[in-house]
């Protein structure tokens, strides 16, 4: 449905979050309009790109002059682009998933402190995240970024802030300009294409020394902070860690990173990937996601007590992360081929036990010291929409705390030997997310709606298409 192209949007709305003075140096971020200005003018700013996340995680959004992005200008997208799948159709209605009957606009609403340069465009361009609010300036509880934020309020009324460390693997591919033609690693500097079976080899990560050169320039110039970067088991697997923070502030570096990884790449004429399975028989790709939580007013780990010893709110929150996680599963893998990645002996948790140094299990304790005491969720594929992905971990380590579950015993030795816990596809993960009447308080019934509405759909999508198995098997056979 065509976006609506009128708003109107206040010029000197605050932002929400603690910003970074616009001095020359600065790369990201300011605290008002007449800062932003100032920024602009001292880059040479020519367009800004005002962009959300999607359901999907996808970057939409409009392009403004600079000029007007300053002026008493507006920006609107339809309500129903949150109702689309990810191939872009819009599933029929049903008692729980509605359309907006008159489709009326939602407004973006600049967050000022993720003002960023555009590096890879030859103009010079800035990008700005949008929050969606309605015509009346309330935010639209059930777009991705006000779901995470809906979470965190539920932690900020305890006094508590969560703490998160997103991991995220992903594929290069040679470039495939036909769908039913499988992917391919590409090429690196060696002439050769990379095999499999390369963790952590420094050989590996330098056949592609230009790219991931790019890769750190461009992250560089946005204020975005890469931990570290290893090679992962796949070919041509690579994973990023991001330094741990607050989850709205990882939310929007995945969001970027994302981005800044697909540009990177298509610079040097390949693609990258982040497919939860884009390679047959080949190790899926994750997003872990190391959390914590501390005390607001201390900054404590709640997770630890004062004598060092584990807190009755970390096995709280792991029991919750095992009753609640497998019904929020299709939030942590929301698509068919998300589900591929979970499957046995693939290198990936297929169980909702959780264990010490243990990453046969879907909740891994890391060897660390009381400060650092966390859980680190590993089923997210890195498909999932990183804000959405952060707020069904969380809530379900909030459901945790807040109704005292209690955790199984610790797995020792591998998790992964015997029946799968998961549910094993779309449309199981889907049911299960509709039937946990918990999850209407941390989510909203809104938004488990739409969002079983459009994985149904999407789910209807995928069975329009025959694949090779069923030709291979089922033509000749049967």
């Amino acid at each position: 449905m065509p976006a609506k192209k009128s708003m109107l949007r206040s010029q000197n709305a605050p932002s929400k979050k603690a910003a970074i003075p616009p001095d020359p140096g600065s790369k990201r971020g300011v605290s008002n309009w007449k800062e932003a200005a100032t920024w602009l003018r001292a880059r040479g700013i020519e367009d800004i790109e005002c962009i959300t996340p999607d359901l999907a995680g996808v970057a939409r959004g409009k392009m403004m002059p600079s000029s007007k992005f300053t002026s008493n200008t507006s920006l609107a997208l339809p309500s129903a682009l949150y109702r689309h799948t990810i191939s872009g159709e819009y599933p029929d209605e049903t008692a729980n998933f509605r359309y907006e009957p008159r489709d009326s606009d939602l407004k973006l609403l600049p967050d000022l402190s993720t003002l960023s340069v555009v590096p890879w465009e030859t103009d010079p361009t800035a990008q700005v995240i949008c929050d969606i609010v309605d015509v009346d300036g309330q935010n639209v509880s059930y777009t991705p970024r006000n779901v995470l934020k809906n979470v965190l309020r539920l932690y900020d009324e305890k006094g508590w802030k969560p703490v998160v460390a997103p991991e995220i693997e992903f594929y290069l591919v040679a470039m495939n300009d036909d769908p039913d033609y499988p992917l391919h690693p590409p090429k690196g500097r060696s002439g050769r294409s990379i095999i499999g079976g390369q963790g952590y080899s420094i050989a590996a990560i330098n056949e592609f020394d230009e790219l991931i050169d790019d890769i750190y320039h461009f992250s560089e110039k946005q204020g975005l902070e890469i931990d570290t970067l290893i090679h992962e088991e796949g070919p041509a697997q690579l994973e990023i860690n991001l330094r741990h923070g607050n989850p709205i502030e990882l939310a929007d570096q995945v969001f970027m990173f994302k981005r800044t990884i697909r540009e990177a790449a298509l610079k040097h004429g390949i693609y990258a990937t982040f497919m939860a399975k884009p390679m047959q028989g080949q190790p899926g790709s994750a997003m872990h996601i190391h959390q914590s939580v501390v005390d607001a007013k201390t900054g404590k780990n709640i997770f630890s007590n004062p004598d060092g010893s584990a807190s009755k709110a970390f096995f709280h929150f792991i029991g919750g992360m095992q009753k609640y996680v497998p019904s929020s599963l299709v939030m942590l893998a929301p698509y068919v081929n998300s589900y591929r990645r979970l499957t046995p002996d693939m290198a990936a948790p297929v169980n909702n036990a959780w264990g010490y140094d243990n990453r046969t299990t879907a909740f891994r304790v890391p060897v660390s010291d009381a400060a650092a005491r966390r859980v680190e969720n590993r089923l997210p594929s890195s498909d999932a929409n990183p804000y959405l992905a952060l707020a069904a971990s969380l809530a379900c380590g909030y459901l945790g705390i807040m109704k005292e579950i209690e955790p199984t015993a610790a797995a020792e030795g591998s998790a992964n030997e015997g029946s799968v816990d998961l549910p094993r596809g779309l449309l199981e993960a889907v049911a299960l997310l509709e039937g946990e009447a918990d999850f209407n308080e941390v989510f909203g019934a809104e938004f488990v709606g739409l969002y079983a509405g459009v994985k149904r759909g999407e789910f209807e999508t995928f069975m329009q298409v025959i694949s090779p198995w069923e030709r291979e098997f089922l033509l000749l056979n049967v």
